[in-house]
């Protein structure tokens, strides 16, 4: 895994204080390759309530996460009863890993 301990509390700080204290996140993608460079960080947070505006939860999620990250690209995907199950929350269920 490509973050360090201190961006990993940073991120999961993040999250509990915009998404709530029971939302998990979960890591996936290339940030998990340790022989990788570079990259974007790939986050999803799963969420066991509906989520009201999810653009506007992972839009936040992603401009905090990434300020804190020094500016790094972070694409943050939402799981949640309301929301539509795609086959990215099958890669990040599958490939990623709870922070």
């Amino acid at each position: 895994m490509r973050l360090t301990p201190q961006q990993q509390t940073t991120i999961r700080h993040i999250v509990t204080k915009h998404a709530g204290a029971s939302a998990r996140v979960r890591l996936f993608g290339s940030r998990l390759d340790d022989t990788a460079r570079g990259g974007d960080v790939d986050l999803m947070v799963e969420l066991n309530e509906p989520v009201d505006q999810p653009a506007l939860l992972s839009a936040t999620l992603s401009a905090k996460i990434s300020r804190q990250l020094q500016g790094r690209r972070v694409d943050v995907v939402l799981s949640a009863p309301n929301l539509q199950h795609l086959p990215i929350h099958d890669v990040a269920y599958r490939e990623g890993v709870i922070l």
